[in-house]
C-alpha cells in the first residue's frame, strides 16, 4: 500500500535576491560577456524556445521604427512572470516591471539561479511491503487438561489468491 500526501503549495520568495550574483559567478560572468546567449540558455533551461529572448532585441527596435516607443522588454517581463507563477513565488507585475526595467541583467541572473535551484534532482525513495505466500500446512494445537485431551485442526491461511489449496488430512494426537 502506498500513501500519497498532497499539500497545497505555499507562496514563497525568490531563492536569492536580485543583487546576489556572487552566489553563481559563472552565470553572472556569462550574462555580462554574452547577454543574448545567456538569455537564450536560461529560456531553454526553463523549457521555452531558446530563440524567444531575441525578440527583446529585435522587437523594441521594430516598434520604435514604426513609431511606438517600448520601454519594457516584453520577453524578459514575460519570462519573469512565468518563473514567478510556475514556482509560486510571491510578487506582483509592478515589481516585475520595475526589476526588468531597472536592471535586466540582474533580473535574468536571478531567474537563472531560481531555475537551477528548482531543477536540482530530488531523490524519492518509496518502500512497499513484501508479501510472501505462506506455505500450506496444518497447524496442530494440543490442549491438555486433567479430564480429557483433544486436538484442534486449524486450516491454513493463504494471503495470495493464486495459491492452490490442497486437501487437508486429519491428524489425531492423544497426549497421556
Amino acid at each position: 500500500m502506498t500513501t500519497v500526501v498532497v499539500q497545497m503549495p505555499t507562496k514563497s520568495g525568490w531563492n536569492s535576491g536580485i543583487c546576489d550574483c556572487y552566489q553563481d559567478l559563472n552565470s553572472c560572468c556569462y550574462a555580462y560577456w554574452c547577454f543574448p546567449c545567456f538569455t537564450c540558455t536560461t529560456t531553454g533551461d526553463f523549457g521555452e524556445s531558446t530563440c524567444l529572448p531575441l525578440l527583446d532585441i529585435l522587437g523594441p527596435g521594430i516598434m520604435v521604427a514604426v513609431g511606438v516607443p517600448v520601454c519594457v522588454p516584453p520577453v524578459s517581463l514575460g519570462m519573469r512572470v512565468a518563473v514567478r507563477h510556475k514556482y509560486d513565488i510571491e510578487g506582483s507585475i509592478c515589481e516585475d516591471i520595475m526589476v526588468t526595467c531597472c536592471c535586466i541583467w540582474c533580473s535574468w541572473c536571478q531567474m537563472s539561479r531560481e531555475i537551477k535551484a528548482r531543477k536540482q534532482t530530488v531523490s524519492v525513495q518509496t518502500t512497499h511491503p513484501m508479501i510472501q505466500p505462506i506455505p500450506m500446512a496444518t497447524t496442530t494445537q494440543v490442549i491438555s487438561t486433567q479430564q480429557s485431551a483433544g486436538v484442534i485442526n486449524v486450516a491454513p491461511v493463504a494471503f495470495d489468491p493464486a495459491v492452490q489449496m490442497a486437501p487437508i488430512t486429519s491428524v489425531t494426537t492423544v497426549v497421556k
